[in-house]
């Protein structure tokens, strides 16, 4: 009987995160156009670029467009839309990955009880992109504008990913196409 019981424990052992299959929702391709549900930047339209190896996907605005830099996002969090973009020609350097968006926070030693430092001495510093960064997203965005110029309703796919997504009175979402 212990036997037995060890057999159906060994086969019913707990996947780890790393072993999980990394599916893509239903009409999601590099090139879609997806609003943003969740976040500082819920709302915006954003192109989808790639699905990075920890099934999170890599979108961009572009930033020109509409103010939205490179960023990982959980395919929950977003909206599928019919529109896209062949984005076979846009090269996106391989070492934008899982580790370049897990960069560590300088941390500075915080003074000892006694020290008779006031607690509103210290400021919190804001974020800042350095150089890389800032390049890797000019290099995405002039890829990408080029290829939205060179669209024949380029007028129109320039104002939909500036425009906000939201709803108004009498829009119903579960009747709307996306």
């Amino acid at each position: 009987m212990g036997c037995l019981l060890f057999g159906f424990f060994a086969a019913w052992r707990q996947k780890t995160f790393n072993s999980h299959k990394r599916t893509l929702k239903e009409g999601l391709v590099p090139g879609s156009v997806l609003i943003i549900l969740a976040g500082r930047h819920r709302g915006k339209r954003v192109v989808f670029l790639r699905q990075l190896s920890s099934g999170l996907l890599l979108v961009t605005g572009p930033f020109k467009i509409n103010a939205c830099p490179l960023r990982r996002m959980h395919q929950q969090f977003v909206i599928v839309t019919s529109t896209r973009l062949d984005i076979s020609g846009v090269k996106v350097p391989d070492h934008i990955d899982d580790k370049y968006f897990n960069v560590k926070k300088d941390r500075s030693p915080k003074g000892k009880k006694g020290d008779g430092g006031d607690i509103f001495d210290t400021k919190a510093e804001a974020w800042k992109p350095d150089e890389t960064r800032k390049a890797d997203q000019i290099n995405v965005d002039k890829q990408l504008i080029q290829l939205i110029r060179k669209n024949k309703e380029k007028k129109l796919l320039f104002a939909y990913l500036g425009s906000y997504f939201q709803l108004r009175n009498r829009v119903f979402p579960h009747k709307l196409k996306f």
